[in-house]
């Protein structure tokens, strides 16, 4: 693909992104919970190769249908570097955070991540930010306080993980907003998982254990997840704003609390819960600051609708 082409591609398209994010924050969701389980018997820094090892089924995929190996030249390395330093940092502090906290409390607390890239899309990418949504950003923060409880047991040591994580990916956020204009999509995720995994086996002559066939299949799973969700989010700030895109990540603490009361057995306490209705609310509000976007969201998904309508019979729709 043309660099020409994708610098077209950005901000073009607000309603996919929407699709994107919601897509991506639940696949991520779904490798949190692997990952979590993972963490019982392997280090960070093996459960990091190991998956890697396996994002690269999906990657190469991608990067066939990119068009080869000439998507992946970087026109930009030091971006890449700095984004996969980013994102390695990011990742060793939530899954450390994961092996402490349940998996609701830490997708809850690296909640701040959306607020942390509305805050930073102003001075960082030039996005126009009003007082309101500053406003709601401040109320969003107010939120990851009371989620983290400072009088009760969720407030300790282990809450600054995941907060320090959702900030680095409020950097590698802004960062792919950046590369994007001109890095392909398959590139910015090729030198990252490469990064990831070079990072992860570093630590292997200090922590490695044999893995028995079964863990194995998880490593498979979590690495073909995290494939599949890092492109999504890739796309998801090409295509839009990301003061825009970013509470719609949100959507991620419906698939923590399933998936952490179905597999650990874990019930959010009233403290979370309010929490996260603070934060999903002054996210909402910023969406609704976005009113040209709903706009031209609700033409796209219209769009889609026809689309799906004319390609199957439309008697099997009744929404057709």
């Amino acid at each position: 693909m043309k660099n020409s082409e994708l610098m077209r591609r950005t901000s073009s398209a607000p309603g996919k992104a929407v699709v994107c994010m919601l897509l991506g924050a639940m696949f991520l969701t779904a490798n949190d919970a692997v990952m979590k389980w993972l963490t019982d018997g392997y280090s960070v820094g093996q459960i990091m190769a190991c998956r890697g090892f396996f994002v690269f089924i999906p990657l190469s995929l991608l990067i066939w249908r990119a068009g080869g190996i000439s998507s992946l030249r970087p026109i930009q390395p030091v971006g890449h570097f700095i984004r996969a330093g980013l994102v390695i940092a990011g990742t060793f502090m939530f899954v450390t955070g994961l092996r402490y906290l349940t998996l609701t409390d830490a997708i809850a607390i690296a909640f701040a991540g959306p607020l942390f890239i509305t805050a930073l899309a102003a001075p960082l990418l030039g996005e126009k930010v009003g007082w309101r949504r500053w406003m709601a950003v401040l109320a969003g923060f107010v939120g990851i306080v009371v989620i983290m409880q400072p009088s009760g047991s969720a407030m300790q040591w282990a809450a600054l993980l995941p907060l320090g994580a959702s900030l680095t990916g409020a950097f590698r956020d802004i960062l792919t907003r950046r590369l994007s204009a001109r890095e392909t999509s398959v590139a910015l995720l090729f030198y990252t998982s490469l990064g990831m995994t070079l990072a992860g086996l570093a630590t292997a002559p200090f922590v490695w254990k044999a893995v028995p066939l079964a863990d194995w299949g998880m490593f498979a799973l979590s690495g073909m997840i995290t494939g599949c969700a890092h492109f999504l989010m890739i796309e998801t700030f090409r295509m839009g704003e990301a003061a825009m895109v970013a509470p719609f990540k949100y959507s991620s603490v419906i698939w923590a609390a399933a998936l952490g009361y179905f597999v650990w057995g874990d019930i959010p306490d009233a403290g979370t819960l309010s929490g996260v209705a603070i934060v999903i609310f002054a996210g909402l509000y910023i969406l609704h600051r976005e009113r040209g976007w709903v706009l031209t969201s609700s033409a796209t998904l219209w769009a889609l609708k026809e689309r799906l309508c004319r390609r199957f019979k439309s008697e099997a729709f009744p929404w057709c």
